[in-house]
């Protein structure tokens, strides 16, 4: 059951916005004109005061066009977050597993919440997503671009027993759930990259960032955090350092909140189970996604490089990399993979 906002939150309330402005996305959400008048009158407030909150959507980088004797709109409309929306579509078998969900206009990083939460005992099945977050991470210290309500921001906080070890594989187990909440939407052409990316037609589509925190030897707590492009505007693309790709190229029109409940209805039953199945359970699903199954590749890490045919994932998800005719077993961490030759970062 949703929290009434005069309960107290596991997750720390650090809306930089504070939902101010949530008010008049709303009404501007259907791309439509809406006279200065019009929104003052259901705002309950003045028509310089909807100016002045306009001029703070733009800061947002919403384009918002004015029309002379008409009002105003935003452009192309937004498909906007909504919590009651989002546990409506929820199935019975995730339902049960999902405990607080919120929706944040913008926060500074969805995963530094979430692991907030867990840090005071909380957070176990929470669910945090945000509109836009300021200070995005992705895997070896990356920003991660996300531009206001143009993809999905999210973290889900989840305990464990057992230490760390029961958590191998983790990462290529949410890529397959990932994978398999798209396939509801039938979107083409989906593919998974060691050890945490989805491609799409050999684009980075979303990407994975698991943090740890508690005892990695007994009971810790892992933050999964998800980032997915739907509608990248030309602006936050070109900050992009790598070949990417958003839903609105391939499969446009997708709800932002459907898609978001298939994401909980895949993983959350995939969290609950995964330290009895380990990644043993997801391991031929993933080859099976592979995007560079018996291509050239190279590894890189801080301070070396190995080059060779991509052989795979081994049961605890190391990559077997066939170096000289000889199988080598690399595990995640800093080391990346990318196709050999291509010189991306």
């Amino acid at each position: 059951m949703a929290l009434r906002k005069s309960e107290e939150s596991a997750i720390p309330n650090t809306d930089l916005l504070s939902g101010r402005l949530r008010p008049l996305l709303t009404l501007l959400a259907d791309g439509k004109v809406h006279s200065g008048a019009s929104l003052g009158e259901v705002l309950g407030v003045s028509r310089a005061a909807v100016w002045k909150q306009l001029q703070k959507l733009e800061a947002l980088g919403l384009q918002v066009e004015s029309e002379k004797g008409r009002g105003y709109r935003l452009c192309g409309g937004l498909d906007l977050l909504d919590e009651q929306a989002i546990r409506a579509q929820v199935s019975g078998l995730a339902a049960p597993l999902l405990n607080e969900l919120q929706v944040f206009d913008q926060v500074d990083s969805t995963n530094a919440r979430m692991l907030a939460a867990l840090d005071t005992g909380a957070g176990h099945g929470g669910v945090l997503l945000a509109e836009q977050q300021t200070a995005g991470r992705g895997r070896r210290g990356r920003n991660w671009q996300s531009p206001f309500a143009s993809g999905i921001s999210i973290s889900i906080g989840w305990r464990f027993s057992g230490g760390v070890q029961l958590l191998e594989g983790l990462s290529l187990a949410v890529g397959v759930a990932l994978a398999r909440a798209l396939a509801r939407f039938d979107v083409p052409d989906v593919r998974l990259k060691w050890p945490n990316d989805v491609w799409c037609r050999e684009r980075k589509l979303a990407g994975v960032l698991l943090e740890l925190s508690g005892d990695l030897t007994d009971r810790c707590a892992v933050v999964i955090g998800i980032g997915l492009n739907m509608r990248l505007p030309a602006a936050a693309a070109e900050a992009i350092g790598q070949p990417w790709i958003d839903l609105a190229e391939v499969r446009p029109g997708i709800s932002r909140n459907a898609l978001v409940a298939a994401m909980l209805d895949e993983l959350l039953p995939m969290l609950e189970t995964f330290p009895e199945s380990g990644f043993t359970a997801w391991r031929e699903a993933w080859q099976a996604l592979d995007q560079f199954a018996g291509t050239e590749v190279c590894l890189q890490s801080a301070q070396q490089r190995w080059c060779g045919i991509e052989r795979g994932v081994d049961r605890s998800g190391a990559l077997l990399l066939e170096i000289d005719g000889e199988c080598q077993a690399f595990h995640g961490g800093e080391i990346s993979l990318r196709p050999a030759g291509s010189g991306m970062p």
